[in-house]
């Protein structure tokens, strides 16, 4: 895990950038998934990457 942990307060404020739904954080993996879009966002050194082009798509 990185250094700084995420904060999972953060996903009151955070929704998932393609489709505005809520967002819910994998600890496992470290990354926060939109089920909506069907992808998971990296969180590197504590924060959230929400870019589409970093997104991991799921399964």
């Amino acid at each position: 895990m990185s250094e700084t942990a995420f904060d999972p307060k953060m996903l009151e404020a955070l929704v998932c950038p393609m489709t505005q739904a809520t967002l819910t954080y994998d600890v496992e993996k470290n990354e926060l998934v939109s089920k909506a879009a069907n992808v998971a966002f990296p969180i590197r050194n504590g924060i959230p990457v929400m870019l589409m082009d970093e997104a991991r798509g799921l399964e």
